[in-house]
């Protein structure tokens, strides 16, 4: 049958099992836009383009599919770069459409051209420029199959204006077959026998968990592995969730910002089982002193990020739920009876560690944002899926809203995208409707893509931002207090709009807590609010998330307070 581009295209991503697009409209895709209003594809009318990458991103995480956005040439594409940037970092599985300017004017300076695909190169899993009708349906299911496989990510596919209204005879595309992309999924044996070996002789085990946990859905076979050997578990910041929270062998969040005993126990074990992890340097701190009395088993279905940024004892290139599956298949014909009494001093010590310095904060007279995120978690008994901005918040919230869920917690990890909790929210939140979304948000933070609130409320959507507004730019004010005899060169929020008179303006909720007795009360009317609800809640200006490990510096040496 003989079709458009445009026509083609939607073919295909309704076979791709798309729902929803998050997108800006242009002219150079006009054309696709005229054909995608006559499916039954959802499209999101986001108000900026980077909103449509973080939103797409959140829908992902949420959902476990591929998020997908649309938007135009030249500015609208550009526009997307630090979206694809946080999502590459992440390893989220995103395919991002944008318009060309047609075949014959590319190279030519045309009205709002620019070279996307070259821009994109270093931050994209893959891209395409589509020059060719005819290679269009092959190039966007090849696009979805390299960001969902393997090691996920983003992927750009690029369309001229011509390619998307020529017509051409079209025949449906049933598989794709990529010669030179074959991502290794199941583990070599020989390699599971030698960490079987190893977790069976450890008397001071650790297993430290990453976002390729949660990526691989993994964290049911990670949980019956660590729970079968008792073994403690900490995680990245990207892997909260791949571990329930609330298990007796949680060691809590390690790195930068971890708690005391997970830093500890990762550098005073004897064996480090570190699962779909890179080693980011605010986990590893001075890396030549982390897990240095340990054999480091490294499990991870990207062969180039083992010993990329620490040496190992043995490298597993695996996908990480095929390989604790296998691991788990193996240990269920032994008899690991005796593990609980060889490893009891290993636990004593672990909980010595945890009595020595708790997650603590003295609560007074103004609100400490610890005291926000602990009632909001006892409010939502953890069940909420939390988005964060970059930042104090984004701290605070892993520190202080405990995840027994993989998917519960969004944010960005790697690139540490400030504005990316409201729109990644908004994504979240069309992916599970069954689900309460919160986006905890500092002042400075939630203001880089406030405009957003217009999308949520066009959508209906019941979003709830919860803004930690001490009046800083938090996290760099910290380190200005610590490191540069206090001061605050251009960190003060000098002038920050009313939260809640410019919530009311969008047609949302606003509502705002001075006082650490207002601060259930507006929860309780915020969460039960049935649209958008913007929480604003005043607290201590100078307050600093601890522990802190200084830049460069080992785990173990943490700022405590």
């Amino acid at each position: 049958m003989k079709l458009t581009g445009a026509k083609i295209l939607m073919n295909v991503l309704q076979e791709e099992g798309v729902d929803t697009i998050f997108g800006y409209p242009g002219g150079a895709v006009i054309d696709i836009y005229d054909e995608l209003v006559k499916t039954d594809i959802t499209h999101v009318l986001v108000r900026h383009e980077q909103g449509a990458v973080h939103a797409a991103d959140g829908y992902a995480r949420a959902s476990g599919k591929v998020g997908v956005c649309l938007v135009t040439s030249g500015p609208g594409a550009t526009n997307t770069v630090t979206g694809i940037a946080s999502a590459y970092m992440d390893s989220i599985p995103i395919v991002i459409f944008t318009g060309q300017v047609p075949t014959a004017l590319i190279g030519n300076d045309a009205f709002q051209e620019v070279d996307i695909v070259g821009i994109t190169r270093p931050c994209t899993k893959h891209n395409y420029l589509v020059k060719n009708a005819e290679d269009l349906a092959r190039t966007v299911k090849e696009a979805f199959h390299i960001a969902r496989s393997g090691r996920p990510g983003p992927v750009l596919v690029d369309i001229p204006k011509d390619v998307g209204n020529t017509v051409i005879d079209y025949l449906p595309i049933k598989d794709v077959n990529l010669r030179s992309y074959n991502p290794t999924y199941h583990p070599y044996e020989k390699q599971i026998k030698k960490v079987v070996k190893l977790v069976e002789q450890a008397e001071r085990p650790v297993i430290f968990a990453g976002g390729g946990v949660i990526l691989s859905k993994g964290a049911e076979a990670l949980t019956e592995f660590a729970r079968r050997l008792r073994i403690p578990v900490t995680t990245s910041l990207m892997g909260l969730g791949a571990f329930p929270g609330s298990d007796p062998l949680w060691l809590g969040m390690i790195g930068m910002h971890g708690t005391f005993r997970a830093n500890m126990s990762t550098s005073k074990c004897d064996l480090l089982l570190a699962i779909g992890v890179r080693f980011d340097d605010r986990v590893t701190g001075k890396t030549d002193a982390f897990a240095a009395q340990a054999n480091i088993v490294h499990i991870d279905i990207d062969p180039t990020s083992i010993r990329k940024n620490i040496p190992v004892s043995v490298p597993v290139v695996g996908d990480c739920r095929y390989t604790l599956e296998k691991m788990n298949h193996l240990f269920e014909t032994k008899d690991v009876s005796d593990l609980e009494e060889k490893r009891g001093p290993w636990f004593s010590q672990i909980e010595a560690w945890k009595q020595e310095s708790r997650m603590a904060y003295d609560q007074k007279e103004t609100i400490k944002p610890q005291f926000v995120i602990e009632t909001l978690y006892e409010m939502t008994r953890g069940e909420a899926i939390i988005t964060t901005e970059v930042g104090q918040n984004q701290m605070w919230a892993a520190q202080f809203y405990h995840f027994d869920n993989p998917g519960h917690f969004i944010t960005s990890g790697g690139l540490g995208c400030m504005g990316f909790g409201l729109p990644a929210a908004i994504g979240a939140q069309m992916a599970r409707p069954d689900r309460m979304v919160v986006d905890i948000a500092g002042d400075g933070s939630i203001q880089m893509n406030i405009q957003e609130l217009a999308t949520a409320m066009q959508y209906n959507l019941p979003v709830k931002i919860v803004i930690l507004n001490n009046g800083y730019l938090g996290m760099v004010r910290q380190w200005q207090e610590l490191f540069y005899d206090r001061r605050y060169a251009c960190t003060s929020m000098e002038y920050a709009p009313d939260f809640v008179k410019l919530a009311d303006a969008f047609g949302a909720l606003g509502l705002r807590a001075t006082k650490p007795a207002e601060v259930e009360d507006v929860l309780k009317v915020g969460l039960a609010s049935p649209k958008t609800a913007v929480m604003d809640f005043v607290v201590e200006k100078e307050e600093c998330v601890y522990p802190m490990v200084p830049a460069g510096a080992p785990i173990t040496e943490m700022l405590l307070v």
